[in-house]
């Protein structure tokens, strides 16, 4: 019998195994978007078992063992490697239709070798074999990168990070390993005392007093630059919603003032003070030719008492409401006004947004670079088979496929690389299925350039690398 992962999984038709295995299927992968451990890959990492390499910090499975009625001890409490790893096993078989099905055997076949479906009776043979080869230089964590094909990883750090596993990386590491600037914890405005610490560690590291909004900009300017000196060339951003409100420069000292004396301030105080830092940062994007990145729609934390114990990324976030398209536009419109605007992605969280993103982004390109302004991939609840063809369908019809960056992993765990070969199966699927019908040409000199483009050369000549 054929097993489930086989070479035309995920392909319906003969002209998408055609587009796959000749046009997708080899290219390297640049991953501009992940939440890779930098000390992992700098101190070549190997894991010891497979529950590490493949549950720890990975909230998707967590949420599924939780909604099987698992324990929590066995999803982040203290039951062992063994015991974690039995009870995700016993969740497999009813993730049936979800994601997880197909990333846990696309995983176990790509980087174990593995075909047998995962479930309590495989569970001990696929713990033991994928373990062992888990210890061997074969799968350390750069191993696994050079067996992807990764060729640039650029992974998520807080501009407080002294980069010190980046640094190790240069020039002991073939693959290029580059930060990106994610700000976010200098808007979180929501407890006074968590922003003044945060204040403080910048102050720190950056080498500048911090008494007023000019300091603040100089410091994050300091650590841009620092950034940028690593190699770094993105920024990121994982906002709730775009932000926009009129603001007074005085008005923004106060504001930062106040929260700097432990002052609770008002929503709209707050909205000024978050369009105002914003803005500010994206001019520091452009200045240093960067390109910059919105996660936008994302209604985290919503669980306030597992919050409590857990703290963040730990499995509490659903799809938020759908996005302002005022705010959106009032805040790009701010930065093009003065010629500020850099090369940006827009991603969403609610499908809801995806034909007035697309729209939005059409609004911003001027022609200076091919796709300056664009809407990225399905991301996170989004980032399956139906909202992945949903997006490729939206795109296709009010944007331009052809200039789609593709995909990232958004991933903390190196095993997920195979999402790339899931989006590209799904690419060269939709693409043959329109084919098929007659509405896209069958002519290589079409069809080769599309999805190599969707694939890998349309980032490696956005960003480039």
């Amino acid at each position: 019998m054929k097993p489930f992962i086989h070479e035309n999984f995920l392909l319906g038709n003969k002209t998408a195994e055609k587009l796959y295995h000749n046009y997708s299927e080899n290219l390297p992968i640049i991953d501009f978007h992940c939440h890779l451990s930098p000390a992992m890959i700098a101190e070549d990492h190997r894991f010891s078992n497979l529950t590490q390499a493949w549950l720890e910090g990975d909230h998707y499975k967590w949420r599924a063992m939780r909604t099987n009625g698992i324990n929590e001890k066995y999803c982040t409490g203290k039951a062992s490697d063994i015991e974690k790893f039995k009870k995700w096993a016993e969740t497999v078989p009813v993730t049936a239709g979800n994601p997880l099905y197909h990333w846990t055997h696309l995983e176990l076949a790509r980087y174990f070798n593995i075909t047998e479906l995962l479930s309590p009776s495989t569970a001990a043979m696929v713990y033991e074999d994928a373990s062992a080869m888990l210890q061997t230089k074969e799968l350390s964590t750069r191993s696994i990168i050079r067996k992807m094909k990764a060729e640039v990883i650029c992974t998520t750090d807080d501009p407080t990070d002294n980069l010190e596993n980046h640094i190790k990386l240069k020039g002991s590491f073939e693959i290029k390993v580059l930060p990106t600037f994610r700000p976010d914890n200098v808007i979180k405005t929501e407890d006074p005392e968590i922003f003044k610490s945060y204040i403080m560690k910048l102050e720190l590291v950056s080498g500048t007093e911090i008494r007023n909004f000019n300091g603040l900009l100089e410091a994050l300017d300091k650590r841009h630059k620092f950034f940028h000196d690593m190699g770094g060339r993105l920024s990121d951003n994982g906002l709730g919603r775009f932000y926009f409100a009129s603001f007074t420069f005085p008005e923004i000292d106060r504001i930062f003032k106040n929260l700097l004396n432990g002052e609770i301030i008002s929503s709209e105080e707050a909205e000024k003070y978050k369009t105002a830092v914003m803005l500010e940062l994206c001019r520091l994007n452009h200045k240093r030719g960067w390109t910059q990145q919105f996660h936008v729609g994302a209604m985290r934390n919503n669980n306030a008492r597992l919050f409590r114990q857990m703290g963040p990324d730990t499995g509490w976030d659903s799809i938020g409401i759908a996005q302002n398209p005022l705010k959106i536009s009032n805040f790009l419109s701010e930065l093009d006004n003065n010629e500020q605007l850099t090369k940006t992605i827009l991603y969403n969280l609610n499908p809801a947004d995806n034909e007035m993103m697309i729209t939005m982004a059409g609004n911003f390109n001027d022609g200076s670079s091919a796709g300056k302004v664009q809407n990225g991939a399905a991301w996170w609840f989004l980032d399956q088979k139906s909202g992945i063809e949903k997006h490729l369908k939206d795109l296709a019809a009010i944007g331009l496929l052809g200039r789609f960056i593709g995909m990232v992993t958004d991933s903390r765990s190196f095993l997920s690389y195979p999402r790339h070969e899931y989006f590209r199966r799904l690419v060269c699927n939709f693409v043959g299925e329109e084919v098929e019908k007659g509405l896209i040409p069958d002519e290589e000199e079409l069809l080769k350039p599309l999805i190599e483009g969707i694939s890998y050369r349309n980032a490696k000549e956005y960003f480039g690398f």
